[in-house]
């Protein structure tokens, strides 16, 4: 797995948390190295390529707020949370939702972000670095998202994430309480929909974390090891056809 940064320079994990210097050992070290707990790295250097790297890596990051570990987290957790193409449960409400709504793909990419960063929400972690580098990764076209509009032209709700193959390593989802009621359930549905070509038996979907909300989605949990020989297969597939112009159609 191509885990080693080009100047070979090698984040801080759990057998060093003291140490906020890269060390020249490659990027994250093996994975057999990896601490035994969900977080496994820190850093103060935040990039396009070394997220993009990272989640070749099976990594993914997520701030460090109020701690003294370095300004980003970088996770692999345990057990991990994924959901395969063929494996989304559609349910008769949320077809009948999915009726209600316009879906499109990139066609406001920094409003589903700022959706998904609302402070409101509890819990959030999307700050001003995230922002920075997801918006130049959108850019790049590695970073896609999925909005969800009502029958008003209204932004409602849809998801984001990262492209990389037959890998799609999902970031943030969100639904505006009041008047996108499954509306990000039904960004995810038009995301399936994309991903089911040719190589959708070979394609998997990264949710990180698995939920009671996502359980009841069809996601399912792996462990680590699964999880990074999973991927290692996915990344040599394809990309899905995202489009080049943005187009909008019913979920």
């Amino acid at each position: 797995m191509p885990c080693e940064r080009p100047h070979g320079e090698r984040l801080g994990n759990g057998k060093d948390w003291q140490n906020r210097n890269m060390a020249r050992l490659g990027m994250f070290g093996p994975p057999s190295e990896w601490p035994a707990q969900d977080l496994i790295a820190f850093s103060r250097e935040f990039d396009q390529e070394l997220v993009l790297q990272a989640y070749r890596c099976g990594v993914f990051p997520m701030a460090l707020h109020a701690t003294d570990f370095g300004n980003m987290g970088w996770w692999s957790p345990l057990r991990r949370g994924i959901l395969l193409p063929d494996g989304l449960r559609v349910t008769r409400s949320l077809r009948k939702s999915a009726r209600h709504y316009t879906t499109t793909i990139d066609q406001d990419f920094e409003a589903v972000l700022a959706g998904c960063a609302d402070p409101r929400r509890p819990f959030g972690w999307i700050d001003e670095d995230i922002r920075r580098v997801y918006l130049e990764l959108h850019r790049s076209g590695y970073v896609h998202s999925v909005e969800t509009w009502d029958s008003s032209g209204r932004l409602v709700g849809g998801l984001y994430g990262i492209s990389l193959g037959g890998l799609f390593a999902g970031e943030s989802m969100f639904h505006d309480p009041e008047l996108g009621r499954d509306a990000s359930k039904v960004a995810l549905l038009r995301l399936v929909q994309l991903l089911t070509d040719g190589h959708a038996q070979e394609r998997v979907i990264d949710t990180q974390w698995l939920t009671p909300h996502l359980a009841s989605l069809g996601v399912i949990e792996i462990d680590r090891n699964d999880y990074l020989e999973l991927i290692e297969e996915a990344l040599e597939v394809p990309e899905p056809a995202w489009p080049s112009v943005p187009e909008r159609r019913r979920a």
